[in-house]
């Protein structure tokens, strides 16, 4: 029997993720059920809200944290209070809403619930990591991309305005130096330093011969950034002269370029992402940060250049 989403490709994109949310809560209430459990896993994301506080929560509250409608939590919650493992009283600062939190018999749940979410984590990392091993990241950003400009919005956006990122052909090589070049001479009052004389023009073989990539940014038909993704050894890689053209940094073009930089690192069971950064780029560090990367002390397999004045590693 033919699969008629299979045959619509992206045009049935929402239903295929409904049927696989379907299918995973329906695993989910057979693995609750195995356990001689009470749950249902449509119900996880309130119950967890509620079960990580500690004073009760406003419907509202609840919607915001988990980006639930309103309706829809106001339905699980009416099923949880069937089953008796919440309670809903009047809002005390406000007649309009109502304050929702565990009964004695939802704690005491909780207890039987943790290590089997546990084991459903693991299971699902797996799971996921055959679509690709950075598919959480993948959702978030698609999920960010969606509020950020709504399908209805983006359906009369000309293509050619979507910023791209591209692996390295020989067609792009000059752009690498082309762009990073003119700061790092500004930045070192014209004088390159060594591993910068050699990298700048010959990417190809600083990185690509040493098991590391390289990535450009494309906007419409111009190449507006780069960045180097440099292999240190079997598991860590740190991804170095990160460059966006000027005119172009409003676009999130730096973000999209270091996610990349972490998916391929999953993608090659890499466990640390390392970088070097000097301290006169604070908005850098905020995006770092933001990203999931610390400050660390230098590898023993990291090169540190003269002018590296912080280093930073996001654990993979």
């Amino acid at each position: 029997m033919s699969d008629v989403l299979n045959e619509l490709g992206y045009l049935a994109g929402a239903s295929r993720f409904r049927r696989i949310s379907e299918k995973l809560q329906q695993d989910g209430d057979k693995i609750y059920s195995d356990a001689n459990i009470q749950f249902k896993a449509s119900w996880f994301s309130v119950y967890y809200v509620l079960a990580k506080t500690n004073s009760p929560q406003t419907i509202l509250e609840i919607s915001n944290q988990i980006d639930f409608s309103h309706i829809t939590v106001k339905n699980i919650l009416r099923e949880l209070k069937k089953e008796e493992l919440v309670n809903i009283t009047p809002n005390p600062n406000d007649k309009r809403s109502k304050l929702v939190g565990l009964t004695k018999k939802g704690k005491e749940l909780q207890m039987e619930l943790e290590p089997l979410w546990l084991s459903f984590s693991k299971t699902l990392k797996e799971l996921f990591s055959i679509g690709h091993p950075d598919m959480i990241n993948i959702l978030d950003r698609l999920d960010w991309e969606i509020n950020h400009k709504p399908i209805n919005e983006r359906i009369h956006q000309p293509k050619d305005e979507f910023v791209k990122i591209i692996d390295y052909k020989p067609s792009l090589k000059k752009y690498f130096y082309e762009l990073a070049g003119p700061w790092l001479l500004s930045v070192l009052n014209g004088v390159l330093e060594e591993d910068d004389k050699f990298t700048l023009h010959n990417p190809d073989k600083a990185y690509l011969e040493n098991g590391g990539f390289l990535f450009y940014a494309k906007f419409k038909e111009e190449i507006v950034g780069c960045v180097a993704l440099k292999r240190l050894n079997e598991d860590t890689f740190e991804f170095a002269k990160l460059f966006i053209n000027p005119n172009f940094r409003k676009l999130g073009i730096a973000t999209k370029l270091i996610e990349r930089c972490i998916s391929r690192c999953l993608e090659n069971d890499a466990t640390e992402l390392w970088l070097q950064t000097t301290m006169s780029m604070p908005q850098a560090h905020k995006l770092y940060y933001k990203l999931g990367f610390n400050d660390r002390k230098a590898p023993t397999q990291m090169d540190v250049l003269e002018r590296t004045e912080k280093i930073m590693c996001l654990s993979l």
